[in-house]
């Protein structure tokens, strides 16, 4: 990353949110921005939807039944996002980070193993399957986070899905990421009960901005509850 004496971040805590507008909340803001506009970090929580990504293929949508599905900009397949999971959109100027799209989803790999190990779970990511993993029992594996990024004019958006404390059923109803039998799980199956008290949404939120910032080099941070709202800000 190129240094930078002043490096400023925005950080939305959104809460529970439906998808389709803080997509195009997203969408604009990456339109509207310019070469001096603050990165910003979105935290959300979202309504029961399916979203299936530029290179999904329906055949993966097994049986969404009475869960919307959004078809969306970002890379990947199809994925679930529900209450419970933790999504954070990172919307920031790679170039002005010097970050090419691989060393930001090395970044975000990094971040959420860092976050992980924090509540004694030991996670790993693979080089060909984007996201992280963990492993139950000696053979088994499970996927913890989701990636998809869409990046215009220089820009990310877009970005990661963590499963905390959710109902991992609707899983059941799509091949997750486009791979078939691929099993999810989250964060409160893998913690010990004395951690569990500190497996809390807002909790897990503010650790994993805490990492992202720290890793891509903010010394400037704002937080608010806002959610974007156009150029007038």
């Amino acid at each position: 990353m190129q240094p930078s004496a002043s490096r400023r971040l925005r950080v939305r805590q959104l809460s529970r949110q439906r998808y389709l507008p803080v997509l195009h909340a997203m969408q604009q803001f990456t339109d509207d921005r310019t070469a001096t506009t603050d990165d910003e970090i979105w935290l959300v929580e979202h309504d029961p939807v399916f979203t299936q990504g530029q290179a999904g293929k329906e055949e993966h949508l097994l049986a969404p039944g009475d869960i919307p599905v959004v078809k969306v900009d970002r890379g990947g397949q199809v994925t679930y996002h529900g209450p419970g999971q933790l999504v954070v959109y990172l919307l920031l100027d790679l170039r002005r980070l010097g970050l090419g799209v691989r060393d930001l989803v090395t970044v975000m790999e990094e971040a959420l193993v860092e976050l992980l190990a924090g509540y004694g779970i030991d996670s790993y990511p693979k080089a060909d399957a984007p996201g992280v993993y963990v492993k139950q029992g000696l053979e088994f594996e499970a996927k913890i986070a989701s990636l998809g990024l869409r990046v215009r004019r220089g820009c990310s958006f877009h970005g990661l899905a963590l499963n905390v404390d959710m109902d991992l059923a609707p899983f059941l109803r799509i091949n997750p990421c486009g791979y078939t039998g691929l099993a999810m799980t989250q964060m409160i199956a893998s913690v010990s009960a004395k951690q569990r008290s500190a497996c809390q949404m807002a909790e897990v939120g503010e650790r994993l901005q805490q990492i992202f910032s720290a890793r891509l080099g903010y010394n400037s941070i704002t937080s608010t509850q806002q959610p974007y709202s156009g150029t007038s800000e």
